[in-house]
């Protein structure tokens, strides 16, 4: 990574800044003054391991500010670290038994969006693994169409398969992954209504069942069923087959059940790779566009409700008395808190004497 800044007054090495910002981030921090107080509470053991230098005389290693991170990290250059990391990612080796697959999505990054600037919306090539081969900032949903060729130009891609979704299913984007040595798996939806009709009207139900899975996320059980017919007269570059995969979802809270199709083409040849390939490779990069299913809603109970006032708990033995309120001046009758007190009623005799 070059450094942009002066020879004059550096006291922090420029690669242990970059690193003690990415370790803060990694640790959980999502701001610059949460990065900043992440380096300054690292003991000195961390301080050393991220290439601080130490105090000759004291032997002691100062963190640095918060400012002088917020100014480094506006003063590096993106594109230039995103190349870093992906050329430190390319030299990882793909295990012999696996074949490498990298999918190719865009996204909007939360929290981007200001009064003044829009979401920041980067394209990335990842490999299914988790590691971010390549990334490219890009100005909307709309570019991300031209932004497909030159994000994997540094990466090495023979051999390799490349899923997307429905977006990025064009035919210069095919005719380039076949240049390169690579294959495609494209999904198929309503946005090329010819081809995506021909797929559809394939004799499905004489194709032989290619792998069964079964599972359960997001609140519901899911069934998927994929299918490969081999076709060569697909209006697709380079296709040789097309894939049905077949999605039924059971909710778990409301029972209801969902039957979902989902067409694919893929420029590998028959026998390429197994059934169980293809149906991870689909999976993984359509997880997360699936919408995640609502709780169910608690019922509320039968019967007779609880009183959300219960009379406070009798005291010393004696059972709990009834609040009394004090009557309003002017209404004394209407709001008695207790009776009148009982009176004796008086002798007959005395009530015929006027006694009484």
């Amino acid at each position: 990574m070059p450094d942009p800044r002066a020879r004059r007054g550096i006291r922090h090495p420029w690669a242990a800044l970059l690193t003690a910002a990415a370790a803060a981030v990694l640790a959980g921090a999502a701001s610059i003054t949460a990065i900043g107080e992440w380096v300054a509470d690292a003991p000195q053991r961390v301080l050393s391991l991220l290439g601080f230098r130490s105090d000759p005389l004291t032997g002691l290693i100062r963190p640095p500010h918060a400012t002088t991170i917020r100014l480094v990290l506006a003063a590096v250059d993106g594109d230039a670290l995103d190349r870093a990391i992906g050329d430190v990612l390319r030299e990882r080796k793909v295990p012999a038994s696996g074949r490498k697959v990298v999918a190719v999505d865009g996204k909007t990054l939360r929290g981007s969006r200001t009064a003044r600037w829009p979401a920041i919306a980067p394209i990335a090539a990842m490999t299914h693994r988790g590691h971010v081969l390549a990334q490219r900032q890009v100005d909307g949903k709309r570019n991300e169409i031209p932004a497909f060729a030159p994000l994997p130009d540094g990466v090495d891609l023979t051999g390799a398969v490349i899923t997307a979704d429905a977006l990025h299913t064009q035919h210069d984007h095919a005719t380039y992954l076949h240049k390169r040595g690579a294959h495609y798996l494209a999904v198929i939806k309503r946005n090329h209504p010819g081809l995506h009709e021909k797929v559809r009207r394939l004799p499905w139900r004489d194709v032989h069942l290619d792998h069964y899975e079964r599972g359960r996320g997001h609140h519901r059980d899911e069934v998927r069923r994929p299918k490969t017919a081999a076709f060569a007269h697909l209006d697709s570059p380079h296709a040789r087959q097309a894939l049905q995969v077949v999605r039924w979802r059971r909710d778990l809270g409301t029972g209801k059940l969902s039957i979902e199709r989902v067409y694919l083409v893929t420029s590998l040849s028959p026998g390429a790779a197994d059934g169980s390939e293809p149906a991870a490779w689909i999976r993984r990069p359509l997880a997360h566009r699936e919408p995640a299913s609502p709780r169910p809603r608690p019922h509320l109970p039968r019967g007779r409700l609880e009183d959300p006032y219960p009379p406070p708990a009798p005291r010393h033995g004696r059972p709990a008395q009834p609040r009394r309120r004090r009557p309003p001046p002017g209404r004394p009758h209407q709001y008695r808190s207790r009776p009148p007190p009982h009176r004796p009623r008086p002798p007959a005799a005395l009530t015929a004497l006027g006694l009484a």
